[in-house]
Formats: structure tokens, sequence, C-alpha cells
């Protein structure tokens, strides 16, 4: 009898041991988590106000592809060599959010918000981001074959100008026969309205720059001889010139 519980506690000790091993194991040789994941993807973006290259030298697949929030093509070596921490004077934190996964197979892709706050000798910046990583698992091991970051656009802060300036900016702008629009001041506030859509505010930005709320780009008039001549709507770094008419 003896014998025979010796025998039954020593098969009990291995099997909890076997069944140990293969729950640490998992995510390295098995399946993964979107806890897994979230894990990972915390520890690599830990690891970027340091200049820590580790983690991604050890999640990031040899032949993985990552395209950055500035439209940069990057591959393994190029991404690590990018993580090479933030200037003296600056620290930061950059948090994993709301994170979705799909999980099937040796395939996960796990889609999630960041949110840095970056100090700046003590000047708080932030900024918002959505990143997706596709995650493949080859030779029992997860790593990342390619990620995608985007940037959620946020508008520029409002700006202190003198509003007796706007008269100057008021009045009738051309862009080809048939297409105008105009611009016209209520108090301290300018507007913006083509044909018959709804009047749009211009809020601005510095001297003669302005944007509309929600809308990437800037509004800008150009002056000539002290006289306002022409509406530039500037988009990704490229101009729609509106002269002015009236």
């Amino acid at each position: 009898m003896k014998f025979s519980l010796r025998i039954l506690l020593i098969i009990g000790v291995l099997f909890a041991s076997a069944c140990a091993s293969r729950k640490s194991g998992s995510a390295s040789q098995g399946s993964i988590t979107q806890e897994e994941l979230v894990r990972r993807t915390q520890e690599l973006n830990d690891s970027v106000a340091g200049g820590d290259q580790g983690p991604w030298k050890k999640y990031f697949a040899d032949d993985g592809m990552y395209f950055d929030e500035k439209g940069r093509n990057m591959n393994k070596e190029a991404l690590v060599a990018d993580i090479t921490g933030l200037p003296a004077g600056s620290s930061g934190t950059i948090k994993v959010e709301k994170a979705q996964s799909h999980i099937e197979g040796s395939v996960a892709i796990l889609s999630y918000e960041l949110d840095e706050t970056e100090i700046v000798e003590g000047q708080v910046e932030k900024a918002r981001y959505h990143e997706t990583d596709t995650w493949l698992r080859r030779n029992g091991e997860w790593k990342i074959v390619a990620g995608q970051v985007l940037r959620y656009y946020e508008d520029p802060a409002a700006g202190e100008v003198d509003a007796r300036r706007f008269a100057d900016y008021v009045g009738t702008y051309e862009l080809a026969p048939g297409k105008r629009l105009v611009i016209s001041r209520d108090g301290k506030e300018l507007f913006r309205q083509r044909g018959d859509a709804p009047k749009v505010e211009l809020i601005p930005e510095a001297e003669g720059i302005f944007f509309r709320k929600g809308v990437e780009g800037r509004i800008l008039f150009r002056r000539e001889r002290g006289k306002v001549s022409a509406l530039i709507d500037r988009r990704n770094n490229e101009d729609v010139v509106w002269k002015k008419v009236g």
C-alpha cells in the first residue's frame, strides 16, 4: 500500500510539473493570449524613453516590416537603430490602451491605442497614436512580422492675434471661373463659406494663419504691396491658391 501511494504521489508531482511547464511555455511554443500580447507591447513601449533596444531585438522578426507615423518604411535593423532614447532634460511614458485582437492558429493581430506623454524641461507634450501589429509563430516563437502606426490628428492651439486686421481678409476669392468662396467677419470671429454650404469658422493660430476645427491643414493670406491678394489653402505642404477678386 505504501508503495502504491508513493507511486501515485510521484505521478502527481510529475503531472503538476508538466502542466506548469506547458503553461509557462505556451506563449512561445503554442497559443498566445491577448493579455500576453499587450504585456509584450507595453514592454516594447516602456523601453523607448530609455533607449533600450533589447525588447525590439527580441520581439521583432528578422524579416519584419514596420511603417511608422512619419511614413517611414523600416526593416528590423533600421527600427532597432531608431530606438535611441530621449535627450537629456526629457522624460516620457507611452501607455498601451484599448487593445483588440484576432488570434487564429499561428497568427495574432493586435490593434491598440498609444497615449504618449513627453516632458521637455518641465513642459508637457502629449500625442495619441493607433498601431496594429501582426504576430506570427515560427519555430515555436511569437514575433512581430509587420507593424503600422497612425497618428491621431489634433487641432493646434489657438493663438492671440489682432482681430482688427480681420477686415483685411474679408472679401471674395476665386479659384477658377464660377468657383468662389467668401470670407466674412462677425465681431472677433472670421468665417469661410463656399457657395450655399454653412459658414465655417477660421480659428487663428498666428497672424495671418488660420485652421478649421477638426480639419488638417492651414488657411493663410498672402499680401502684396501691403494688401491681401490671395487665400492659400495648404494641405500636406501643398497649396491651393484662391485669388482675391472682391
